[in-house]
């Protein structure tokens, strides 16, 4: 007989994750639970709240923990790269192809693809990656032989899909053959109980990497983190505790280390940027766009550029109503180039909708 009022026995925390909340318990138990599983998995939460290190984790808990595990990062990459990228391609699909390249579907065989950031993926690339769910096949770009792969898929995004499908910009079929599983990831400010050990945790890690001491910090500096808004979660969190151990004179992380935005002398970076003028947030998009590329990257012009002008012309689009005369004249291009375009990006509208004059 089970006892009245009984008392939840605490999850473990997994491997290389921090924080004991009740928050996170419940993503512990899901975790665990769904990582012996051959579901799909979607991770969901804002940015910097750690949705890859839980992707490694089911990997790590799971029978394919000796198998590969690949990340896709679809964000960073425009669809004709993506889709080389995912499924592979053979010598002459296009220009630049010069030899055969087995793609991350493939490399991840019996092991597990991590797709992160899925929401920006095209329409387009949706069909192949609903495709590949399905059935567990595709075709390298350019050739017409079918693979066939043993591939456990987790996702994940930061943006709610159901809500991008209601918007037209998701497969409502791709979203819910990905959301077998959810796992909700929460924010920082979801869990403040938890950031005495992130800072415990970080000092320690920066300490080592840096041969310093910073043993100890003040009341004052640990009250300004808990009651910071953390729009940039633990990653930005991690950051802060990272600038405070290079700067420490002592062995203390003072108040006057943090920034001024979480000594609360300034407004938040995200009401700030509204007043910056265009050259400015022009500035900042290509800054960030570079720190996601590794120093090896040989596609940091589509990278960046490809996918503002993927939004620059869904925005116009929208602002013309599909009326594709129109937009051309608005953009200053001509009529065929926006029409290839609008099918590079994946930007057709149905049938109904897809009007050219």
């Amino acid at each position: 007989m089970t006892p009245p009022n009984p008392q939840r026995i605490a999850e473990p925390p997994l491997p290389s994750i921090i924080g004991a909340s009740a928050a996170m318990q419940e993503v512990y138990r899901i975790t665990r639970q769904v990582a012996s599983r051959k579901a799909s998995v979607l991770l969901l939460g804002e940015t910097g709240t750690g949705k890859e290190l839980i992707a490694r984790a089911i990997h790590e808990l799971s029978d394919r923990k000796k198998k590969p595990f690949v990340r896709v990062n679809c964000g960073a990459l425009s669809e004709s790269l993506l889709e080389s990228e995912l499924f592979g391609h053979v010598r002459g699909a296009f220009t630049g192809a010069i030899e055969n390249r087995t793609g991350r579907f493939e490399a991840a065989h019996t092991g597990t693809i991590f797709l992160d950031e899925i929401n920006s993926t095209t329409l387009h690339l949706q069909v192949k990656l609903l495709r590949v769910l399905q059935e567990r096949e595709f075709e390298r770009v350019g050739d017409t032989q079918t693979i066939r792969v043993d591939t456990r898929v987790i996702a994940a995004s930061n943006r709610d899909l159901l809500e991008e499908s209601t918007e037209g910009r998701f497969r409502e079929d791709l979203y819910y053959r990905l959301n077998v599983v959810p796992v909700y990831l929460p924010s920082l400010r979801e869990r403040r109980e938890d950031i005495p050990a992130l800072v415990g945790h970080f000092l320690n890690y920066y300490n080592e990497e840096n041969d310093t001491y910073v043993a100890h910090i003040s009341p004052q500096a640990l009250e300004a983190l808990q009651d910071y808004h953390w729009p940039g979660n633990v990653r930005e969190l991690q950051n802060y505790v990272e600038r405070a151990v290079v700067m420490a004179a002592g062995d203390e992380l003072t108040l006057e280390l943090l920034p001024a935005v979480v000594r609360g002398e300034s407004e938040p970076h995200s009401m700030a940027i509204r007043r910056f003028d265009f050259d400015s947030l022009a500035e900042q998009l290509v800054v960030e766009g570079l720190s996601q590329a590794d120093e090896k990257s040989e596609d940091l012009h589509s990278r960046i550029v490809d996918r503002v002008e993927r939004e620059v012309i869904s925005q116009v689009l929208g602002q013309c109503e599909g009326v594709q005369i129109k937009a051309a004249q608005r953009l200053g291009i001509n009529r065929n180039t926006l029409h290839k375009k609008i099918k590079d990006y994946g930007l057709e509208q149905p049938a109904a909708g897809n009007k050219t004059a």
